[in-house]
């Protein structure tokens, strides 16, 4: 199995994590911290997403070598893939405020639940609400980012089967 296919099968287990973390395991436990779980996993989704379609494209040389990290990976997508393939631009948007969220959240010092959203807290007492609502609209938005993705590498990925 090439290096893309199995970073677009991690993808595809992360958002599968997501969506049942989301929609079974939360309304069973009725714990607002899943719902940070549920945001690192969209997350990883996303970045696993993005490093299969890198991978893919560096399979066939069209983009030079990039390093192993998020930040790499996202400045050479952002750059390279986005304008070729036409991909919408609030895709970046979305990934770069889950990741915000998840920096927000490791440099927290206070967080709390309040009804059904979970509530970061900054240092200078900025707020940021994470509601059930969002992320199942982010998870929806996920899959179809996955889904597009899936698009473009299978118009070549025919080669790469054995039969």
């Amino acid at each position: 199995m090439e290096r893309f296919q199995e970073v677009r099968e991690k993808a595809n287990k992360h958002i599968h994590i997501a969506d049942h973390l989301l929609s079974v395991t939360y309304p069973l436990i009725k714990d607002n911290k899943l719902l940070l779980a549920v945001i690192e996993n969209i997350f990883l989704a996303y970045t696993n997403t993005i490093g299969s379609l890198l991978y893919f494209e560096r399979t066939f040389k069209r983009i030079p070598p990039f390093q192993d990290n998020f930040e790499s990976k996202f400045t050479m997508f952002r750059e390279t893939c986005v304008l070729k393939y036409k991909i919408d631009k609030s895709y970046v948007s979305d990934i770069q405020d889950l990741k915000n969220i998840i920096l927000a959240h490791k440099k927290s010092p206070v967080e709390f639940t309040r009804k059904d959203r979970f509530v970061i807290c900054s240092d200078n007492y900025k707020l940021k609400t994470i509601s059930i609502d969002e992320l199942k609209k982010q998870i929806d938005k996920a899959k179809l980012f996955i889904q597009e993705m899936n698009n473009i590498i299978s118009k070549n990925e025919g080669l790469f089967r054995q039969g």
